[in-house]
């Protein structure tokens, strides 16, 4: 992840938190601040989470690390934000949407039974469907890809000294238009379909780790 600012930067929590389209309560713009700007959990530790107050997610690259902050709810769509403008937005835990990247995802559009929105702990058996990408720079718009979801094993992943027992799911991603065929990983909670963990890419070549440190919970499907 490029961790650098783009025109975005200069509003973003400030404008987010006096909009009042966030549903989640953050505390003060300044803890807030505070919070994103120590930028301490590049290594966390359970203690140095459970110090802040906040929803907190890891996001891992080949570039780098960022401890980013829950700062919006839309209903199932959430969004962090981080320390330098960088933001990943989230929807049923599938990366649809980044800022302030060196390629950034602009928009995801899955079907009208979306598997993701159903729970991946329901699945049983591969699943195909397609979605489309939207990419940019480049205006790569609309790009499709079939997609095929298999469930695997379950496997122990541990998180902040917490082993979490969880349900790998892995998805093939190929796109002959984009020259594209990628595996994405999710690690889902088999009693909710909460993904803990996973390995999406967010535009070819720029895959991303994302760590659940603080979760926030919604209702399950």
């Amino acid at each position: 992840m490029h961790l650098r600012p783009v025109p975005f930067v200069a509003v973003s929590l400030a404008a987010l938190l006096s909009s009042g389209c966030t549903t989640v309560s953050l505390g003060s713009l300044d803890a807030l601040k505070q919070a994103v700007d120590h930028r301490s959990a590049v290594h966390p530790t359970a203690a140095s989470v459970a110090a802040q107050p906040y929803f907190q997610l890891q996001v891992s690259s080949h570039d780098g690390q960022a401890i980013l902050i829950l700062a919006s709810v839309q209903g199932p769509w959430l969004g962090w934000y981080g320390p330098d403008g960088q933001a990943v937005f989230l929807r049923h835990g599938l990366l649809v949407k980044t800022l302030g990247l060196a390629q950034n995802l602009d928009a995801v559009r899955l079907p009208q039974q979306d598997p993701f929105a159903a729970g991946l702990q329901h699945l049983q058996r591969p699943l195909t469907y397609t979605r489309v990408m939207d990419w940019s720079p480049g205006y790569r718009y609309g790009v499709q890809a079939q997609a095929q979801l298999s469930p695997k094993a379950m496997e122990n992943v541990e998180i902040l000294g917490t082993v979490h027992h969880l349900r790998r799911i892995d998805e093939r991603l190929h796109s002959t238009e984009a020259g594209w065929d990628v595996v994405n990983r999710y690690w889902v909670d088999p009693a909710d379909g909460f993904i803990w963990k996973s390995r999406q890419y967010a535009a070819p070549g720029l895959p991303l780790e994302l760590i659940q440190l603080r979760p926030y919970r919604q209702s399950p499907p």
